[in-house]
């Protein structure tokens, strides 16, 4: 079905192409995301980090399968905001929007706070506050100027970082190829002295943050031009690039560790870097983090995010302005500079609390993947009823369960933080219904 029978008219500009959309997907997940969390990962799923990368990507596979469905059928800005809005109810949308603005609005700051921490190690008179401010207006600028402009902006980086992932991945098998002190091993996918589901599980919580972007592709469903499939390929074949890609680099950088002490959490991964290729390779990686962290991935989050606020304004939960679409460059303003302010709120808040800010924003992510697998079911089983078995019924309850386990298996704080969010949503929305008397729009069918 087209936008228009939704009660929408087509603002946005329809200029993406599959390959814009992959790339895009490829930047907001990071090709060499596993470098800055890599030593926290092995730490808690006791070297096995392959694994957890692998059912990571298992987990996200279905999730990705489900938005294909979706967007498939609902081509609307907004990802899972919309298919929960139009899958199941406008309430539920609503509090589904909240749960993802969570994650989104968040996630800027998250890397911004990571760039410049890392650029405060190489610049030390320069305090990191500046980093975040410099990368939030230099991004929030590159993002009003289009989303053509930023898909041609990324795809420079993005090479970039393939680049370095590449050389890493070189240097690394030879060592462990050629070297006596290591050697390519199972380990990394399968210890058995210290394999357990708990242990496994509490490390895929902190490595999915690594798959969040894949779900991005969806915010910008009505600036694609092409057929409706466009979407969920897009998602699922960025998904399917990026999982090989972080458990070939984790499972290399693993066993260059085996023999040797972590000192530091932060700094594992540059230190297989330093084994596999000396001080210059250790200080490229770091600085491909810094590059890919605060300026491509905190780029297109900016922008995936400011299309949330633009269709959650657009059916009368948030303030009208963040529709507004600039009248040139065909791009949601005023929600871009709104994003802005929050990054440099939230990223001077959270500059010595980087442990919260990422357990808030798996929370709010896999809260609303859970969401997504029932909108599949409730809009094809329900709505519809015309569904395929396994794509519609499967999939999605397959989806869904992995992803409440790994929920489950949060931390405890992690868990109250989002539900302290999630009842800071409440709230709100009974005074936008009842105080405001507001109506949650209907526009299903």
């Amino acid at each position: 079905m087209s936008l228009e029978n939704y009660g929408y008219k087509q603002e946005l500009k329809r200029v993406l192409t599959f390959k814009d959309l992959v790339i895009y997907g490829l930047i907001f997940m990071v090709p060499i995301a596993p470098f800055g969390v890599f030593g926290y990962i092995l730490d808690q799923s006791q070297g096995m980090i392959a694994l957890t990368y692998l059912i990571g990507m298992v987990a996200m596979f279905f999730t990705a399968i489900s938005y294909w469905s979706m967007s498939k059928s609902l081509p609307i800005a907004g990802s899972v905001f919309s298919y929960a809005h139009h899958g199941i109810h406008p309430v539920a949308g609503f509090f589904t929007g909240w749960l993802i603005l969570l994650d989104y609005i968040l996630v800027p700051s998250l890397l911004y706070i990571v760039s410049a921490n890392a650029l405060h190690d190489f610049l030390p008179d320069i305090p990191g506050t500046v980093w975040i401010v410099f990368f939030v207006v230099a991004n929030s600028l590159i993002n009003c100027l289009g989303v053509e402009f930023t898909a041609k902006a990324t795809k420079i980086i993005l090479i970039f970082e393939l680049i370095v992932l590449a050389i890493f991945v070189a240097l690394g098998a030879k060592d462990l190829w050629l070297s006596d002190h290591s050697s390519f091993t199972l380990m990394p996918l399968y210890d058995s002295d210290n394999f357990s589901f708990g242990l496994i599980f509490g490390g895929v919580s902190i490595a999915v943050l690594s798959f969040l972007g894949f779900d991005g592709i969806s915010t910008l469903s009505e600036e694609v031009k092409g057929d409706q499939n466009t979407v969920g390929k897009a998602s699922l074949t960025a998904l399917l690039v990026i999982g090989v890609l972080f458990i070939v680099q984790t499972w290399i950088a693993a066993d260059l560790l085996r023999n040797m002490a972590i000192n530091n959490v932060d700094t594992a991964f540059y230190d297989a870097a330093f084994i596999a290729g000396g001080a210059s390779l250790k200080t490229i990686t770091l600085f491909a983090t810094i590059i890919s962290w605060g300026l491509a991935n905190a780029l297109v989050a900016q922008s995936a995010v400011s299309r949330i606020l633009f269709a959650m304004s657009r059916d009368d939960l948030l303030p009208k302005c963040f529709a507004k679409v600039h009248d040139k460059y065909k791009t949601p303003v005023v929600s871009i500079f709104f994003i802005a302010v929050i990054s440099i709120i939230s990223g001077l808040y959270f500059s010595d609390k980087l442990d919260d800010l990422t357990r808030l924003v798996n929370f709010g992510a896999l809260t609303c993947f859970v969401m997504l697998h029932i909108s599949v079911i409730v809009f094809y089983v329900f709505k519809k009823r015309q569904y395929n078995v396994v794509l519609h019924i499967i999939f999605p309850v397959l989806g869904l369960l992995i992803i409440a386990y790994v929920i489950y298996e949060m931390d405890v704080t992690a868990k109250l933080l989002g539900l302290s969010w999630l009842a800071v949503g409440i709230v709100y929305y009974l005074v936008l219904r009842f105080v405001l008397q507001k109506k949650i729009n209907l526009n299903i069918e």
